[in-house]
């Protein structure tokens, strides 16, 4: 049987894309299908439901923005719930709640369904090359048959052990990627606002050893005023609130995550919610400039 895959958005797509061109049998289904259709041309089939997708799939993966839309999706609550998922291995790539991946976790098991959790670390460029970072989770026997399907996508995978620590790892791994990218979004700003050479500056970070792939592509946005969207502030404002609430959840203290949740806040209430990360910048700057 084919594999399915059900969220052909800003990362979706490319996973998908990648999936099919190396083999694998793709069942595929997405609100808007003009997505669906460039997967389609790829070589997947189109299914007009997500309940078909099921149908035809053993394994199905969830790439969906939220908990909400993935409930929605899978009629979570309804007989048609366990009607999808019984006899099937749901992976769970998205971002959600720890509490909330745990939570579907038992209800795909009570439901005669197998779970795995697998969200990844990487923006859209990575998806395209396949070079994402992939966490995983789950029973290692459904761990183990859902390896194989992410070779296509991730250039490492990490098992993590049981749900939800694969959640639990994505969101340790974006509290330093949302501190690494508003920390050189400041520094930038700095040297820009003392009459720097941006591009010296970016000379000097690149070739230092604190450079990094993401250090590299931020900055090379921020020097050529590029805020075309790999993910959004909108999407990192939202993962910012998910590991704010799981520290809070723990007793850990966030300090330096607290002050990057206000900046991608007040990027988005700027209207930058549909730009780069790279556009906490704009935050910055109005803070600089008294707004």
């Amino acid at each position: 049987m084919s594999v399915g895959f059900i969220g052909l958005g800003h990362m979706g797509l490319p996973m998908a894309l990648n999936m099919v061109r190396a083999g694998t049998p793709l069942t595929v289904w997405n609100r808007s299908r003009d997505k669906a259709e460039l997967v389609a041309e790829a070589g997947a089939v189109v299914a007009p439901s997500p309940a078909q997708v099921f149908s035809e799939a053993r394994t199905v993966f969830l790439m969906l923005a939220n908990g909400t839309v993935i409930d929605e999706v899978l009629e979570r609550g309804t007989p048609r719930f366990a009607q999808m998922v019984a006899g099937r291995t749901l992976v769970h790539m998205g971002t959600t709640a720890a509490s909330y991946s745990e939570q579907l976790a038992e209800d795909t098991t009570s439901a005669g369904g197998r779970y795995v959790e697998a969200p990844v670390s990487g923006s859209r460029r990575p998806a395209e090359a396949g070079q994402l970072v992939g966490m995983v989770a789950g029973p290692d026997a459904s761990v183990d048959a859902v390896l194989p399907l992410l070779a296509p996508l991730c250039a490492t995978t990490v098992r993590c052990g049981e749900v939800p620590n694969a959640t639990r790892m994505k969101l340790a791994v974006n509290l330093f990627l949302i501190a690494q990218v508003t920390g050189l979004a400041e520094a930038f700003h700095f040297a820009e606002n003392n009459g720097l050479d941006v591009e010296a500056f970016r000379s000097v970070l690149d070739s230092g050893p604190m450079a990094s792939a993401v250090s590299r592509l931020k900055l090379e946005k921020l020097v050529h005023g590029d805020f075309e969207v790999q993910a959004s502030i909108r999407d990192v404002h939202y993962n910012s609130r998910l590991v704010a609430d799981a520290a809070r959840g723990s007793g850990v203290s966030s300090p330096v995550l607290g002050t990057c949740r206000d900046l991608f806040a007040e990027a988005e209430q700027l209207g930058h919610g549909h730009e780069d990360t790279v556009a906490v910048l704009r935050a910055i700057e109005a803070r600089t400039d008294g707004r």
